[in-house]
């Protein structure tokens, strides 16, 4: 009896032996696991949620003025939007013609351009709780870039709109670009500024980009 044990005893430890040579363990990396607790797509689900239910409590509340749907915006959509990826794709080459405060300027412009479109749109909607965002499943994914794509529906027999996000991920994900309907808010910021490049040159540009941030 005491002889089959050990026999018994013997195969299971050459079956271990034998299983991690077959398969070594290896260490999770940190990056791996944040990724796996936020993916792209859930990432850019729970920035629009998290403004629209956001903006929803100020409806209800009878405390949606101009003044807290902006600070609404800076805390809820803003940290999330990568401005400075978005100001030097739509500057192209000509970035790397600017020095860090010129850069800083275009960021700038970006950042005051988005609050305003942003909370425009968030006044469009006369019915918020009607408002229905989900994500789409084929959610595009190279290194530490990714495209998701949202259903948006503003009424419940409404046929939804699908809106693009571009997103990048550094220390979290961010969206540097949105495209709705075909049109892309970075490509039609770089037609703006090479329009005007090609016009009247790029120190015009930023002395009109100047001119542009000290009136908001």
């Amino acid at each position: 009896m005491l002889k089959i044990a050990l026999i018994i005893l013997s195969i299971l430890q050459m079956n271990f032996a034998f299983a991690q040579s077959e398969a070594p363990l290896v260490p999770i990396d940190k990056k791996d696991v944040i990724e796996m607790l936020d993916p792209p797509g859930t990432a850019a689900l729970n920035i629009m949620l998290g403004a629209l239910s956001s903006f929803k409590v100020l409806k209800k509340s009878d405390q949606a003025s101009i003044a807290n749907t902006t600070s609404l915006v800076k805390i809820k959509v803003l940290p999330f939007i990568a401005l400075e990826e978005s100001a030097q794709i739509a500057l192209k080459d000509h970035w790397n013609q600017l020095n860090p405060l010129q850069r800083q300027l275009f960021v700038d412009y970006i950042e005051h351009s988005l609050i305003k479109d942003y909370v425009g749109m968030l006044y469009s909607y006369k019915e918020m709780d009607s408002v229905e965002i989900s994500l789409q499943k084929n959610v595009l994914r190279k290194d530490n870039k990714a495209l998701v794509k949202l259903e948006i529906k503003l009424n419940a027999g409404a046929k939804p709109s699908v809106v693009t996000l571009k997103m990048i991920r550094n220390d979290r994900w961010k969206i540097y670009d949105v495209v709705f309907s075909g049109v892309s808010v970075v490509k039609n910021y770089s037609a703006q500024f090479n329009s005007h490049i090609k016009r009247k040159g790029l120190d015009s540009l930023i002395e009109r980009t100047i001119k542009r941030l000290n009136k908001k």
